[in-house]
């Protein structure tokens, strides 16, 4: 009896085989579909977010009251692009960073401070990134 049961449950699985062959195509499909959606949303938010950035390049680069460029615990873009670039690789060693800012008057704590404030900036205006780019690039 387990035998003639065993081959009614293949026989079973055999005629919906092309069923879930179907719906596993239908999902693989939809899936495509979602990924080419969300690589299109995405793709147009990057566009955007470079014509905003060109956009408040053309207009200054700056916030109406240019709080963006304002020194980081007395540490000036420009210093920080110079620091940044006089370490290269060494950059992401703290001991290295903090020698190399002491050197130029700045204490550790300030340099950190530095370090974190403009990152964000860099990240949250694109300005601030670009200029950055262009100090780093010249020094």
């Amino acid at each position: 009896m387990g035998m003639f049961k065993q081959m009614k449950d293949m026989k079973n699985m055999v005629e919906q085989a092309p069923d879930m062959i179907n719906q596993a195509q239908q999902l693989g499909a939809q899936a495509q579909e979602m990924q080419a959606a969300q690589q299109a949303a995405a793709m147009q938010a990057q566009q955007q977010a470079m014509a905003n950035a060109n956009a408040a390049a053309a207009a200054g680069g700056t916030t109406a009251d240019g709080a963006d460029f304002s020194p980081i615990n007395g540490v000036t873009l420009e210093q920080y692009a110079s620091i940044c670039k006089s370490l290269g690789a060494g950059a992401a060693d703290p001991a290295q960073a903090h020698a190399a800012a002491g050197a130029a008057g700045i204490s550790p704590e300030d340099w950190d401070a530095a370090t974190a404030g403009w990152g964000q900036r860099m990240q949250g205006g694109t300005a601030v990134g670009q200029k950055f780019n262009a100090l780093y690039q010249a020094g």
